[in-house]
């Protein structure tokens, strides 16, 4: 509150937790379950109305994780950029600039937002 003052921080909490719980129940009905997500918000400057902005609930700003295979007290198989992330990692390449990933780590990536997708949406 004390960098965007009151009332825009009480009107972002509010609309971050309507759209999380919003999301996150429907999310439920297909399977899944949104573990965290992150949103961005601004200002339009001519109304002074607080907007959503940037991407919202996608695998880059999400972590989801299949309901039927959640257990408590242990990593989540997940479907979101979380593989990447535990590549980069691994390979000593995390924070590192000009980083390309193989063939095999962008495919296997693309398949984990296609999941993402495709559980969450139920296209094919």
């Amino acid at each position: 509150a004390k960098i965007v003052g009151e009332p825009y921080a009480s009107t972002v909490a509010a609309l971050s937790v309507q759209l999380y719980k919003t999301a996150h129940a429907y999310a439920l009905t297909r399977g899944v379950i949104i573990a965290d997500t992150k949103f961005e918000f601004g200002v339009d400057e001519e109304t002074n109305e607080v907007v959503l902005a940037d991407e919202v609930l996608t695998p880059d700003s999400s972590r989801f994780w299949p309901q039927d295979s959640y257990e408590v007290g242990r990593g989540q198989q997940s479907f979101d950029k979380q593989f990447l992330r535990d590549w980069l990692v691994k390979e000593g390449l995390k924070g590192k600039e000009g980083v390309r990933m193989t063939d095999e780590i962008a495919q296997k990536t693309s398949e984990k937002y296609k999941e993402a997708w495709e559980r969450i949406t139920g296209g094919n």
